[in-house]
């Protein structure tokens, strides 16, 4: 008898399963197409189970190797060489993305073998969802292993095109080596277009639907559509085309300012805005498994989660950029609405139960290592101030510095350093450090429902569509168009802040900055650097090294495929180069 057999390319695994038991997930054909209605469900269940295993380090692959966050310092956890960069095949956190992401296509794969299209709308649907879940592994999988699309897509590598387990899975398992770029993609769009025509139900965000399929094809065709400099106009047409199809469907909203605030609150099944998120209930976690969430790295919160991970100052300083973001409770004001998904940890002091007034500046430092190489870095400063009258001076070691202001009623002001050096700062609330970084907690990732560490990852929502557009447009020429769409998530967040006008001169800076800042903690940043040739600079405080910047060229763009995987592999699995 046939059997479905989802986990594939780990030799071992395959090896030693038994064929006459039913492996997880797993359901004897005969059963699935003789009531299809009845047991194909069960099927579909075990397909989006893959998703969560996969959206955890499909999340630290995208964020961590940006620059929306830091670390305090290094880790011995897989997920450290995503931040600094020093790639390896032997990263177990590397390995279940991958496991995980082939689990799904093959479980997708397998259902649409054994099931007919056209016995009813429902069937239809569900094929639809299994096709958008693998195209949309595809795509994944090809931005983490393969070369951005603008460089030689035709010969550099993607990933394995294996779409369902072989009727013999044990005289008949020898898998094809990686397709090229172009060859991941154009499967990713072939299935995502059939996903877009058998999807007709609405089933909320926690489900694929035929509008999830275009917005996830703007964002392929987006990332096809060449560099500011070099743009593709078929690919940023298309790009435009199926955003269109999205907003115009009138299914979406994007959410009212106070709202979009505490966007990380709400359940995908009750956001207007959310197109397609990957549903966690808290069921799924038991007590202190929180701690192992995503949102748990970034924050602490009711004593649930490491909270090891900040806002860099660079997104700290970009959300500054219109006027000051004050978190400090007694003069809270947030001027860009992304900041309310940043908290800060203040700390009143324990005799008077007051807060301490500190400049918290960012200060350069060079040292040398024991080898004697010149090690440059910035560094966080929190110097306690004293006022007399409208003077202020901070202590920092033991100098006493006067402040000068820039904006008394934001609290600007500007130190003359004793390194001849002159550094902008703010006057603040003394926050919590650990080991010696003030922690700036990000909860964008936490807080759904009534959990603390609750969080289902978001992969489409109407604000990245709206982006999606006004980038394409803006690399077809037409900036009115763009600047309109950006504006609208734009003035969104920062009231009357629009951009008075977009041209060849400053489209990148702009819309990369607003893609920055909206899309930050989804997993999006440093692909987005990457895909327009742009160079990843991280020169903000943390233990990475903030003065090597790395080009879109770099070989350590690309993840290395996991060495598990190349050793169980039934087949020829090129890894990726390890040098430029």
């Amino acid at each position: 008898m046939k059997k479905i057999i989802f986990s594939i390319l780990i030799a071992s695994a395959v090896a030693s399963c038994n064929i006459d038991r039913n492996p997880y997930g797993s359901m004897d054909s005969d059963l699935v197409t003789q009531n299809p209605e009845g047991n194909l469900g069960a099927l579909m269940n075990g397909t989006y189970g893959q998703l969560k295993a996969w959206s955890d380090p499909m999340h630290r692959l995208g964020e961590y190797a940006g620059d929306n966050m830091m670390i305090r310092g290094a880790s011995t956890d897989a997920f450290f060489e995503f931040i600094s960069y020093e790639r390896t095949p032997n990263n177990g956190r590397l390995q279940t993305f991958w496991d995980a992401g082939y689990k799904a296509v093959a479980q997708a794969s397998n259902i649409i073998k054994l099931v007919k299209e056209g016995q009813s709308a429902e069937i239809d649907n569900q094929l639809g969802e299994c096709y958008y879940i693998r195209g949309m592994m595809y795509f994944y999988l090809c931005r983490a292993f393969g070369k951005p699309y603008y460089q030689n897509p035709e010969t550099n590598l993607g990933v394995p095109i294996v779409n369902g387990t072989p009727d013999d899975v044990i005289n008949d398992l020898n898998l094809p080596d990686r397709s090229t770029v172009k060859q991941t993609y154009e499967q990713a769009i072939s299935d995502l277009k059939k996903a877009e025509s058998l999807m007709t139900i609405d089933k909320k965000a926690a489900f694929a639907s035929k509008e999830a399929a275009q917005a996830m094809l703007s964002r392929v065709y987006l990332y096809m559509s060449g560099t500011y400099k070099n743009p593709n106009a078929e690919y940023s047409r298309l790009a435009v085309e199926y955003a269109d199809k999205v907003i115009n469907s009138g299914k979406y909203v994007l959410l009212a300012r106070d709202q979009f605030m505490k966007y990380n609150t709400f359940r995908p099944e009750d956001n207007k805005e959310t197109i397609f998120a990957i549903k966690r209930v808290a069921s799924e976690f038991s007590g202190f498994d929180h701690y192992y969430g995503i949102g748990g790295m970034y924050s602490n919160i009711g004593g649930m989660g490491w909270g090891e991970m900040y806002a860099s100052a660079k997104y700290i300083s970009l959300l500054d950029e219109t006027g000051r973001n004050d978190w400090r409770p007694d003069h809270l004001k947030i001027v860009d609405a992304r900041a309310a998904f940043i908290e800060p940890t203040y700390a009143k002091d324990q005799n008077t139960g007051n807060y301490t007034e500190v400049f918290r500046f960012i200060k350069y430092e060079e040292t040398k290592d024991k080898q004697g190489n010149l090690i440059k870095a910035n560094k966080y400063v929190q110097a306690p101030i004293t006022r007399n009258g409208n003077v202020i001076t901070c202590k920092d070691g033991a100098e006493t510095y006067t402040l000068t202001a820039k904006n008394v009623q934001e609290g600007s002001y500007t130190i003359s350093y004793k390194d001849g050096k002159t550094y902008n700062g703010y006057v603040d609330y003394f926050i919590t450090l650990n080991n010696g970084y003030p922690q700036f907690y990000i909860v964008k990732c936490s807080r759904e429902g009534e959990d603390s560490q609750l969080h289902s990852p978001v992969i489409s929502r109407l604000g990245e569509v709206y982006l999606n557009r006004a980038e394409a447009n803006a690399k077809l020429g037409n900036y009115g168009a763009a600047l309109t769409d950006l504006n609208l998530i734009r003035t969104r967040s920062v009231v009357n802040g629009a951009y008075q006008n977009l041209d060849a001169s400053n489209a990148n800076k702009l819309i990369d900055r607003e893609r920055q800042l909206e899309l930050a903690y989804q997993a999006e940043r440093s692909y987005d650097v990457f895909r327009n040739g742009e160079q990843l600079i991280r020169e903000y405080p943390g233990p990475h090294n903030q003065y090597r910047n790395i080009p879109a060229t770099d070989y350590r763009v690309t993840y290395f495929i996991p060495q598990t995987a190349i050793n169980s592999y039934p087949g020829v699995l090129t890894q990726n180069p390890t040098s430029n």
